[in-house]
């Protein structure tokens, strides 16, 4: 038998490549996600992956502060393996780095907004895509900020159980609120962006298309792929995922909770019908580790997040 040891362990710190997986053992070595090399120097790297520990705005169960974690810690057991349903590694085609966690003074939140912007900003102006893992979704307003400032303004494509579009006076932190500031701001054209998997009322649309969580049952996963497509169209495009838009019988560790939600396979196979969506920047949010059972919802989180980075790998390998 041979004595050479089969793998190496701890690529996060060890790695000295930023592409193709690291075939470490799942239960062991240092977490980042996707086994992904720690790193800030993003020169040649396609794709930087971000976490925003940040739960300070939520109206019920908070704890989404350790989503970062949780779904590093899930992601680790997709490692070195081609990814379903693309048959391929996207490591093996986008230079990818673990880019850590936004900075910020936890007892200063109404500095808060503004440093997720401004590192975020720093990342994109690198010509980096980036990706990242909340906290709670009032991070993706200062990430839109962030991408609209590159971009221009953008379509969203929400899956969620709830709009997001409650009133705001303009200067709260509130995960309830973000969707209606930014069509307010014109950070997002309403007339391109639609909510997947709704299944709360608010008080205004603010003109963003809607498919309720019942109407899956109706249109199947091809007319919710066509409706998408429909309405975002050929422009820019972000894309967030309320972790919350599942039902909490495959989400159960998030802090709103609403029964009658997407399966993870109905989420997962909408968001792998759209491909032709020039998406620029995405993000999953308020997965909160503590209300969780067998990291059941952080492994939806992180394969939101891989799925979201198949379609950027798949476009790229199609492009060559």
């Amino acid at each position: 038998m041979s004595s050479e040891l089969p793998r190496q362990t701890d690529n996060a710190f060890l790695g000295q490549e930023i592409k193709g997986g690291s075939h470490e053992p799942t239960y062991a070595g240092a977490l980042s996600f996707m086994r992904r090399r720690y790193s800030r120097d993003l020169t040649g790297v396609d794709l930087a992956v971000w976490g925003i520990p940040f739960d300070a705005s939520v109206s019920n169960r908070p704890g989404a502060r350790f989503g970062p974690q949780g779904v590093r810690r899930a992601s680790a057991i997709f490692d070195g393996d081609p990814q379903y349903p693309f048959q391929f590694d996207p490591f093996e085609t986008l230079a990818c780095v673990d880019y850590g966690d936004c900075v910020f003074d936890y007892g200063r939140n109404p500095d808060i907004p503004g440093h997720i912007q401004t590192q975020a900003a720093g990342i994109l102006a690198t010509d980096t895509h980036l990706f990242s893992i909340g906290g709670d979704h009032f991070v993706t307003y200062p990430l839109l900020k962030a991408h609209v400032a590159k971009h221009g303004p953008l379509a969203l494509v929400q899956f969620d159980a709830h709009q997001d579009t409650w009133s705001d006076e303009g200067d709260r932190i509130d995960h309830g609120t973000f969707t209606g500031r930014a069509v307010r701001e014109g950070l997002i054209d309403p007339q391109r962006s639609i909510q997947i998997g709704i299944r709360t009322h608010a008080p205004e649309t603010c003109g963003l298309e809607i498919i309720f969580g019942h109407e899956m049952d109706v249109l199947g996963i091809d007319g919710v792929i066509e409706r998408i497509k429909a309405r975002v169209g050929a422009g820019p495009a972000y894309m967030t995922f309320d972790i919350d838009c599942l039902d909490p019988a495959f989400a159960p560790g998030t802090g709103t909770p609403v029964s009658g939600g997407l399966s993870s396979r109905e989420a997962l196979s909408v968001l792998r019908g759209l491909g032709t969506i020039d998406f620029v920047g995405g993000d999953v949010v308020e997965v909160a580790p503590a209300y969780d059972h067998a990291d059941i919802t952080s492994i939806a989180g992180a394969s939101v997040a891989l799925t979201y980075i198949g379609l950027l790998a798949e476009k790229r390998r199609q492009a060559v």
